[in-house]
């Protein structure tokens, strides 16, 4: 008995000790696949840019090499790049290397799990359309996990199954991940009037989720992360030029600083590290990415 009551003692210190770190409850993860940065200034985006205008922001995120879905997308979560985590192709389902380290779960940590470690009840969820995303989210950590299936029929599913996410359970935190616009880059190409029509369409459902979270009385509480895997060039990715490597990262809500460019380098795996500082999550050595301060309004070391 008095060991499970020290323990019990534990676990509520290291929860007050995040509690007090935390910069605000909640955390909306909204990924765009093939999303570059090259687009922003003809896109007709007018939600996406009022967040910017709100928050902070990059145009300048690199993607970890190659420039291809899985091994980015597990970068975003994992906090380290390819050579820690071991993903290192576009459809990656298990690490093509040996990861450096794995959790409980068998997986790479990721921010999903440092928040389940820290806060054992926290609601957690992930959605998505591409079905790769499940390979690197590490789901046993996940209270809930979908894919869209579809999505292609119905494009507004995957932002349907968010807003009823979000107002029946009000998340700490949830990543929705969208396949486009990928899926149009590799159809119709980069810089075309097809993929700015896609942006325009996918501006609406982030306006769709940002009002979900303030029918779910969370908003004002709530960190909103807005950024890409990729970008894209003619019909295709995973090269080494800008156009293919640089994302956006939108960063808007609860304690940000409106209006601020961040000018800091910005790499894929920097992104679970700012999540896990808006979380008060204290990030695991292995990891590599440091988060955004200036974000913050404060100073950091790159």
């Amino acid at each position: 008995m008095r060991k499970i009551l020290i323990l019990l003692a534990v676990l509520l210190m290291a929860g007050a000790t995040a509690e007090a770190r935390r910069k605000a409850s909640h955390v909306v993860i909204i990924g765009m696949d093939g999303w570059g940065s090259y687009s922003m200034p003809k896109a007709d985006m007018p939600q996406v840019k009022q967040l910017m205008a709100d928050g902070s922001f990059t145009l300048k995120k690199r993607s970890v090499l190659p420039s291809s879905s899985a091994v980015n997308w597990a970068s975003m979560f994992m906090g380290a790049g390819p050579e820690v985590h071991g993903y290192t192709t576009w459809n990656s389902k298990v690490p093509e290397a040996p990861s450096w380290t794995v959790c409980e779960h068998g997986i790479f940590p990721t921010v999903f799990h440092l928040l389940r470690e820290a806060e054992p009840q926290a609601e957690m969820g992930v959605m998505y359309e591409w079905s790769g995303i499940k390979y690197v989210v590490d789901t046993l950590a996940l209270n809930y996990y979908a894919e869209a299936v579809g999505y292609e029929e119905k494009p507004t599913l995957l932002a349907e199954m968010s807003e009823r996410y979000i107002e029946e359970k009000k998340p700490r935190l949830v990543a929705i991940c969208f396949n486009n616009p990928d899926h149009v880059g590799h159809a119709a190409g980069h810089d075309t009037p097809e993929l700015y029509d896609k942006l325009h369409e996918l501006d609406g459902y982030v306006k769709r989720i940002v009002e979900a979270t303030k029918r779910a009385g969370i908003y004002d509480e709530t960190v909103f992360v807005l950024t890409s895997d990729h970008g894209g060039k003619d019909k295709g990715h995973g090269g080494k030029t800008l156009l293919e490597m640089e994302s956006p990262f939108i960063i808007c809500g609860k304690g940000t600083r409106r209006g601020h460019e961040i000018m800091e380098p910005m790499m894929q795996y920097d992104v679970a590290a700012t999540v896990a500082y808006v979380l008060g999550l204290e990030q695991p050595q292995v990891w590599t990415g440091r988060p955004m301060l200036s974000a913050f309004g404060k100073k950091g070391k790159k």
